[in-house]
């Protein structure tokens, strides 16, 4: 088989955009970001390879360290894009028919160009810090294990969406654990979705508060640059909104807040925190946890569209309140962080996964028993047989009598001996009598005589005149004769003169 050029050609490439298109569109993005702000500060280019070095780091949830001040509370949209574009690469390089070899690849093209590409950072930033002394560089095994984390989980959800289901498949997995997957997307969408919607009315609410946060810069510039940042750290407060939501609780430093309780303290002047609730906590608050409620009853829908028995449909509702749960604490873990004097902001991770999984299997588990997602097991159907043989089997079968005069072969045959311990022939007058068959007499044919008494026809010789021995007048008077006796007649030739 001759290796088509065209197609290995067309796989390179996608195998090149897969290792380095997200990457490379991040950095440049932000190389265009920071070069744009020296030149609005009218700064020179002292250290901004390192600047954008540390920035595409941090958009991968690794910290800045400056000035000795650590910056962990990275955005999480700029990460959400990341993963989104990696999920996207892979998925358009990928077909649901690919060989696992080919996959394989995929998969080590998205893990293996950003790798380097983070290692090239690294040096950067190492070389930058001589010049820079405020610039630190970041721990390495940080860098190269939030790397790998962002671009390995945009690599599975993009070949998961072509193969995953073969992959499952093959694994031979039970359909219920198949189907989990579905219900804990929509748990979380659901209770993200309702978090962001609390979130936005809580700004409106807190308008005020948001506009002051404003005031403390009267630049054009500075108001776009807050703008920018509230924008990329919404997701953050969403975050914090739903462990809120589920009973948890978020911390800016040492300012608390939760559905139960607010605890004071400074936050930093960023718009989008003034969603935050002030206190007194009121009333209104505690209604948020028909948040959580309702994201529940979204996943038990979703678990309730193929009713299970009561153990599978169990199974299946634990799985994907765990997978929802887990999902939801990996956000919270890196959506948070220390921010510099403030100290550390995010979430409790101690309530925050547990709340959600409990959430979401208690009112999934109410959800599904209401929605009819519970069926009983199938009862084995019992194999019947026919009447007829019924009533067969159960009459008993009647043995044939055994005849008085018949005894067993072997008994007839043999006669033990106790003394000798051996067998004997039977007496000669025990012996069966030979039927003589009689073989009848072999008793000849009969042959039929044959009657003579036609001797005195004419033989037929005489009615041929051969050598024209006899004259006419005899051969008229034989013909004659024998025209009276005979069917047919023959005439003998004419003389030659």
């Amino acid at each position: 088989m001759h290796d088509n050029p065209t197609a290995g050609a067309r796989q390179a490439r996608d195998l090149v955009r897969v290792a380095f298109g997200p990457a490379i569109v991040a950095l440049v993005v932000i190389a265009a970001v920071v070069l744009l702000q020296l030149l609005i500060a009218n700064s020179d280019m002292t250290g901004t390879f390192g600047a954008i070095a540390s920035m595409w780091l941090g958009v991968h949830g690794v910290p800045i360290s400056i000035g000795g001040r650590e910056l962990g509370v990275m955005p999480l949209l700029p990460l959400l894009i990341m993963v989104w574009g990696t999920a996207r690469t892979t998925a358009a390089a990928t077909n649901p028919g690919s060989s696992w070899f080919v996959i394989r690849w995929v998969v080590a093209s998205a893990l293996g160009g950003p790798l380097l590409i983070a290692a090239i950072a690294l040096a950067v930033i190492h070389d930058a810090a001589s010049v820079l002394t405020e610039l630190q560089t970041p721990s390495a095994l940080h860098a190269f294990t939030s790397v790998l984390g962002v671009h390995a989980v945009g690599a599975l959800i993009g070949v998961g969406s072509k193969v995953g289901r073969r992959a499952l498949t093959a694994a031979r997995l039970p359909d219920w654990l198949i189907g989990a997957i579905r219900p804990a997307v929509a748990g979380v969408l659901a209770l993200i979705g309702l978090s962001g919607a609390v979130t936005a009315a809580s700004l409106v609410v807190h308008w005020s508060t948001m506009h002051d946060l404003y005031a403390i810069t009267d630049s054009l510039w500075g108001q776009l640059s807050l703008t920018l940042l509230s924008v990329l750290y919404i997701p953050n407060v969403i975050i914090g909104t739903s462990a809120i939501a589920v009973g948890s609780s978020a911390h800016i430093g040492f300012a608390t807040f939760s559905s139960f309780t607010i605890f004071g303290g400074d936050i930093p002047a960023l718009p989008v925190l003034a969603a935050a609730p002030a206190p007194p906590l009121g009333p209104i608050w505690v209604a948020l946890l028909i948040v959580g409620a309702a994201a529940g009853v979204a996943l038990g829908q979703q678990c309730a569209r193929r009713p299970l028995p009561l153990l599978p449909a169990l199974g299946k509702l634990a799985v994907a309140s765990l997978l929802a749960a887990v999902t939801m604490a990996v956000l919270g873990l890196v959506g948070g962080g220390e921010l510099g004097n403030f100290g550390s902001v995010g979430v409790d991770q101690t309530t925050f996964g547990p709340g959600v999984f409990l959430w979401f299997f208690c009112i999934g588990a109410l959800t599904v028993a209401m929605a009819g997602g519970l069926t009983r097991r199938p009862k084995p159907v019992p194999t019947t047989e026919p009447l007829a043989a019924l009533e067969r089997r159960a009459e008993p079968v009647p043995e044939p009598p055994a005849k008085p005069d018949e005894e067993p072969f072997e008994e007839a045959l043999f006669t033990d001996d106790v003394e000798t311990n051996a067998f004997e022939p039977l007496d000669p007058e025990d012996a069966v009598e030979q039927d003589i068959i009689v073989m009848p007499e072999r008793r000849a044919d009969p042959r039929s005589v044959v009657d003579d008494g036609d001797d005195d026809l004419p033989d037929a010789e005489d009615l041929w005149d051969a050598d024209n021995d006899v004259g006419n007048d005899v051969g008229n008077d034989v013909g004659d004769d024998v025209g009276d006796d005979a069917p047919h007649s023959s005439q003998g030739r004419e003389p030659s003169d």
